[in-house]
């Protein structure tokens, strides 16, 4: 499970660098007399770089408005600018374009043109980053991958806008304004592919409902989460980077198993307010619980495997995998006890 978790995130990195390359590749090698043709045809507030004529660099430029796209761009750079809209008129050309940067911009719902979106077929990252949005823009791009809206106002998620979005892998909301009652059951439905999901640094208070199955990253620092419902990872059996950071998490609100999860990899409940360590599985290589209000470390309470059947089976048997450990910023005072180095034999790092 783990190696093929592994290699999923190892094949995306590959495919995005190789096919980069190539494109790159295509681009540098063109004749320089084509190159008085695609500066001709540049918007005359952007740059358009002749070794990456489908780039188009709009970004810092003081725009309030978009200007005409030209039909050649898959690039496209707008962040840093003080626009307000996106309408039909700037994009009627533009029917190529797999990526758009607006981040830090001044745009709202209201500024979007019906449609403008979902009329970009071939679209794959859209980015809207720190802009004036209220809620989730829709409709959007059937073949979206990525979705940045982190640091907007989005206090509410249309239904179904995400339903037909089966491509999307990386979904980014965090540092909006979304309560409990945003995320309903169905919200996430139609994510089939989705790997990564953010929603740090909202206003939630439970665990948001119905997240896809294949997610794999699940980011939920800076809320107010006091409890962990029974069997809550069992309806999410890939999920391998869990970051609850910086939120109210007791020893009450959280299942006797509830992190006992073979899939997990990397879980992260720094800054709660838990007085010792909960139970965890074998498979689980960092565990971060700086500042809680943990007291003292029982090596052999908090050992997934007995002690006595890990020496039996010996250094290839099924002994924990835990290789990173941090405690400091509790009321923990050193040395490390023996015990919890005899149970977890390949940690490299525990800070205390």
């Amino acid at each position: 499970m783990i190696l093929k978790v592994y290699t999923s995130l190892l094949l995306l990195f590959l495919v995005n660098f190789v096919w980069t390359r190539t494109v790159r590749q295509v681009y540098d090698d063109l004749d320089p007399e084509h190159w008085s043709h695609y500066t001709s045809e540049c918007p005359q507030e952007c740059f358009c770089p002749p070794s990456f004529p489908n780039a188009l660099y709009c970004d810092n430029k003081g725009l309030k408005e978009i200007p005409a796209i030209p039909a050649r761009i898959w690039y496209l750079y707008l962040q840093n600018n003080l626009i307000e809209t996106l309408s039909e008129k700037s994009f009627v050309n533009a029917t190529h374009l797999r990526w758009i940067n607006l981040n830090k911009n001044k745009i709202t719902n209201n500024g979007i043109e019906s449609g403008v979106l979902s009329k970009m077929k071939r679209l794959l990252y859209l980015f809207l980053e720190d802009n004036e949005l209220e809620e989730v823009p829709a409709p959007l791009p059937v073949g979206l991958e990525q979705l940045r809206l982190a640091r907007n106002k989005i206090s509410r998620i249309p239904e179904g806008v995400f339903s037909n979005l089966e491509n999307l892998t990386m979904l980014d909301l965090h540092q909006n304004s979304l309560l409990d009652s945003a995320l309903q059951s169905d919200t996430f439905q139609g994510l089939n592919n989705l790997m990564q999901l953010n929603i740090a640094k909202n206003s939630l208070k439970k665990m948001p409902l119905s997240i896809p199955a294949n997610t794999l990253q699940l980011f939920l620092d800076n809320n107010s989460i006091e409890v962990i419902p029974e069997n809550y990872f069992s309806a999410i059996p890939k999920v391998t980077f869990l970051r609850l950071n910086y939120n109210k998490l007791s020893d009450d609100g959280i299942p006797p198993n509830g992190f006992n999860v073979s899939s997990i990899l990397d879980l992260q409940l720094s800054h709660n307010q838990l007085t010792k360590i909960p139970p965890i599985n074998a498979h689980l290589e960092h565990l971060h619980l700086d500042h809680n209000k943990i007291k003292s470390v029982n090596g052999t309470q908090i050992c997934p495997v007995s002690i006595a059947l890990e020496e039996d089976y010996g250094y290839y048997g099924n002994i924990p995998r835990l290789r990173y450990l941090r405690l400091d910023g509790n009321e923990i005072q050193p040395p490390i006890p023996l015990d919890i180095m005899i149970c977890f034999r390949l940690l490299q790092a525990v800070v205390i």
